[in-house]
């Protein structure tokens, strides 16, 4: 996964010459300040408006490509304060979903935030953001292989400019919409998040992505809920089922028969459809359910298949992530 800058429209793209020039006129300057909460944002009929935003090299081209392949109008690299013009021309010509990549390498970038944000509410929206991240080993590898240097690295090691990174994203982190994680996936896994997250009609249908993953692997930085299924009798010591998933009838019959886990579904089940209402009256739109087993293969896996079948029973967009399967 590459963190090069997107291959989509840029500053210099002859594609609107009338955006360009609405995009050339804007300035703007502010004191840095906290984006506001999801609860505040208002939205339009007109314009769906995403940021993409995270680390570098966490993965925000394939986010951009995906978006752009979904049929968004994708501008990589702007500055902030030229987002409100940028919003009111997609307005004027018709664009109905628009995407705007930001960045560090835009430096006066966290400065422009709280201005960009105030002039947004003016017209009547605020963003989705989303945001890409990865671990520090993750990221250093991926940038030692396109041998590039951070953006923000100057005259220091590379991991100098990733704790940089972190220190100025950390209040948009904080704000995202959606935070996924790409250390342990690859570029497709992470565009068929992307299409799932911002593929369908802009409803108010709260979207669920479901991670199984192996607690001796670590639990998902991206979770919104961690879910421990080691109470389970483990089919790894049943030697015909250790060399199965969950994803197989064997092995996900013999979880789901456990003395307590469908007891268990049912009550998780119950809990979600309460915390999916307040999720939606609050403006969350997306929530990633992470599902633990010891090694990830087993139990988890199981359990987050019939989950996210209760899920889309109930109307709920469900997407399910095996992240440690194939890892032992």
């Amino acid at each position: 996964m590459s963190h090069d800058p997107a291959e989509t429209v840029s500053l210099d793209s002859p594609i609107d010459s009338g955006l360009s020039a609405q995009v050339d006129s804007a300035q703007g300057e502010a004191a840095i300040a906290p984006a506001p909460a999801a609860a505040d944002r208002l939205r339009t009929d007109r314009v769906r408006l995403v940021v993409v935003s995270g680390m570098s090299g966490a993965g925000r081209s394939t986010a951009a490509n995906a978006l752009e392949d979904l049929g968004w109008y994708v501008i990589d690299n702007l500055p902030p304060s030229m987002l409100p013009q940028l919003y009111g021309l997609a307005q004027r010509t018709g664009i109905s979903q628009l995407a705007v990549v930001l960045d560090v390498r835009t430096r006066s970038f966290f400065e422009q935030l709280p201005t960009m944000f105030a002039d947004l509410k003016t017209v009547g929206t605020l963003p989705e953001i989303l945001f890409l991240e990865a671990s520090d080993e993750v990221i250093v590898r991926r940038q030692a292989s396109v041998r590039r240097p951070h953006p923000l690295q100057g005259d220091g090691r590379l991991l100098d400019g990733i704790v940089r990174e972190r220190k100025m994203v950390a209040t948009l982190r904080a704000a995202a919409d959606l935070v996924i994680d790409t250390s342990d996936i690859n570029v497709h896994q992470l565009s068929s998040r992307v299409v799932h997250a911002f593929g369908g009609p802009d409803d108010n249908d709260l979207r669920v992505t479901c991670v199984s993953f192996g607690f001796k692997n670590g639990i998902p930085v991206d979770a919104d809920l961690v879910v421990d299924v080691r109470f389970l009798p483990n089919p790894h010591w049943i030697p015909q089922l250790r060399p199965l998933t969950g994803l197989s009838r064997e092995v996900s019959d013999y979880v789901l028969q456990q003395q307590g886990a469908i007891d268990f579904l049912d009550r998780l089940e119950a809990l979600l459809k309460v915390m999916a209402a307040g999720y939606i009256h609050e403006g969350k739109r997306f929530v990633t359910i992470a599902m633990g087993c010891t090694g990830g293969k087993h139990r988890s896996t199981a359990m987050a298949e019939e989950l996210a079948g209760r899920l889309r029973t109930l109307g709920m967009p469900t997407k399910v992530l095996h992240r440690d399967v194939g890892r032992e």
